[in-house]
């Protein structure tokens, strides 16, 4: 190997040369913004805990029950980055060893189970928001619903990325389950 062959860092000078390259932050989706805020909420929210319990002697006691609300938040928002970059965990050993006919149609057959169940719980989760009506959260004096919006909105984004990721795969004719090797921004 050619140590020679690489970027060069090191300028003639003997002193080091990087340049970074532009940040282009457009083709970030609007999951990813949302749960960057929740989570910079979340560190607000700790920071405040950390503060008044060790700095203040006096701990905040609504600082427990909305960091534990916000983290879920972050969960539930964040898995539909991962659904949209389709690299949740899946096992694609199986595929290997199918035939292409039979490998194609298990992958079609995962895209269609896989936008059923977030189709079915984001329905599932209207649902629960309706009977849980005025439930009010235990410190804090908020309704509960506004948690399961954050959950809700994760559900429905993670279905509508799913659809994405199906028609992605249905037009490039083979899925990420069928060819490890690529991804979702590979044509």
């Amino acid at each position: 190997m050619d140590i020679d062959a690489g970027p060069k860092v090191m300028g003639d000078d003997g002193e080091f040369h990087a340049v970074d390259e532009a940040v282009d932050l457009s083709g970030t989706p609007i999951e990813a913004w949302a749960s960057l805020l929740l989570f910079w909420a979340l560190g607000g929210v700790v920071f405040t805990q950390f503060f008044t319990r060790y700095f203040l002697n006096d701990s905040a006691s609504w600082t427990e029950e909305i960091a534990r609300y916000l983290l879920i938040g972050v969960v539930f928002v964040g898995a539909s980055i991962g659904v949209a970059k389709n690299n949740h965990i899946q096992v694609d050993f199986l595929y290997r060893y199918l035939p292409a006919k039979a490998g194609r149609g298990l992958a079609l057959a995962v895209d269609a189970i896989r936008i059923a169940f977030y189709a079915s719980m984001t329905v599932y989760t209207v649902q629960m928001m309706q009977k849980m009506g005025n439930y009010q959260m235990t410190i804090v004096d908020l309704p509960m619903n506004i948690v399961y919006s954050a959950v809700l909105f994760g559900f429905a984004a993670m279905a509508l990325r799913s659809v994405w990721v199906a028609k992605v795969h249905w037009q490039r004719g083979y899925s990420v389950l069928e060819r490890p090797e690529s991804h979702m921004t590979d044509r």
